[in-house]
């Protein structure tokens, strides 16, 4: 699998997926997973977009997967960096970034940041929030629930709730564990403890689309909140999903995208 060196050192996996048929003219999807993902949990959602003629890439994203376990840094502005760099270093600019949860999050700031690298936006489950004093300990907390090592993938999917979570495990000589730790999933989400980022929502000037579960996480407010600050923002709620709205519905999910991305 490649993998790019940011500045700071830090190994980025990452895969390119390449459409059927000739060149379509279609701009390239750039896909950023959530806290403690990784990037084969876009595999459903993958396929059809690779159909409508889109060059699909996936990393995962820094502590996370086959990328580097223990960077130096988890801070929002490290991260915002690695999407940069990735769109840079293989030539996708403008790219379209569709981020879920925590790495949507990491999709608008670098939107707002680096505005000339970015067409388009989807955010899944993800906005500007915050401040949230109680995240760190929730996702502490969590994480040490976890049984592990869990002693298959089967036991794995029945705690994690997702084929796709399971998959992400690595196995050893006693079981499945995860391929991240704990305490770098904690500083990641360190900076939404104390900072929202409402300024950097107002920057955006791309089209964007925001998608929330009908039994996710986004508080309604805070939908409201981002369509009262930026009104041209589009958004979908998807029936029978959770925050995982792209392993709860991928199809739902595609059928919003794919319109989003034709008439934007």
């Amino acid at each position: 699998m490649p993998s790019l060196t940011t500045p700071d050192g830090t190994h980025l996996a990452y895969r390119v997926h390449t459409p059927p048929g000739p060149p379509s003219g279609r701009p390239p999807l750039l896909l950023l997973h959530g806290l403690a993902g990784h990037m084969g949990e876009w595999d459903a959602l993958r396929a059809p977009l690779l159909r409508d003629g889109h060059t699909v890439i996936e990393y995962d994203a820094r502590g996370h997967g086959a990328s580097t376990r223990r960077p130096p840094t988890m801070t929002r502005a490290a991260c915002v960096a690695d999407a940069a760099t990735l769109i840079t270093a293989l030539g996708l600019a403008p790219a379209t970034l569709i981020g879920q949860s925590l790495g949507g999050h990491t999709a608008f700031l670098t939107a707002a940041s680096h505005p000339g690298l970015v067409a388009s936006l989807v955010l899944i489950e993800a906005g500007p929030g915050g401040p949230n004093p109680g995240l760190p300990a929730e996702l502490s907390t969590w994480l040490r629930s976890w049984p592990l090592p869990f002693a298959s993938l089967s036991s794995a999917e029945s705690f994690l709730g997702h084929e796709a979570w399971a998959r992400g495990l690595e196995q050893r000589e006693d079981g499945w564990h995860p391929r991240f730790d704990a305490d770098r999933m904690t500083a990641a989400v360190a900076e939404l403890a104390t900072h929202s980022y409402w300024a950097q929502w107002s920057r955006i000037t791309c089209p964007t689309l925001a998608v929330c579960g009908a039994h996710g996480t986004i508080p309604d407010t805070e939908f409201e909140q981002m369509r009262t600050h930026r009104p041209t923002t589009h958004t979908a709620v998807i029936p029978n999903a959770g925050h995982d709205v792209h392993l709860d519905q991928p199809e739902g999910l595609y059928e919003v995208i794919s319109g989003f991305l034709d008439v934007k």
